[in-house]
């Protein structure tokens, strides 16, 4: 386990908000898993649908795992070099991977 350089009470705001992120998009998720199975899949609505329930699926999957980083210790490290990122970048994108740096490389990969 690497030492956080985040203090308790940001990685506890931090969790907090994955955590919320988490059931808004948990519910939203049944809201369209029910209206998927009201519909028909011959229609441009539904197949939207289809593009919607598949991008809740990602973000709620990119939650948990940001939630497991935080469980094992790892969370605001960059998962490339291991530096910490750092608290102002993780309240604007708690879902951030990587310090700017790596992002940036990354990015233009």
């Amino acid at each position: 386990m690497i030492d956080s350089h985040l203090s308790t009470v940001q990685l506890q705001e931090l969790r907090e908000e994955l955590q919320q992120q988490l059931e808004r998009r948990s519910r939203h998720l049944l809201g369209l898993r029910a209206e998927a199975s009201d519909g028909t899949g011959a229609d441009a609505q539904y197949q939207e649908l289809l593009v919607d329930l598949a991008a809740a699926d990602r973000a709620i999957a990119e939650l948990t795992q940001a939630l497991d980083r935080v469980a094992e210790g790892t969370y605001g490290r960059c998962s490339e070099c291991e530096a910490g990122i750092p608290f102002e970048r993780l309240k604007i994108r708690p879902l951030a991977r990587f310090c700017i740096t790596c992002q940036r490389r990354y990015e233009a990969a």
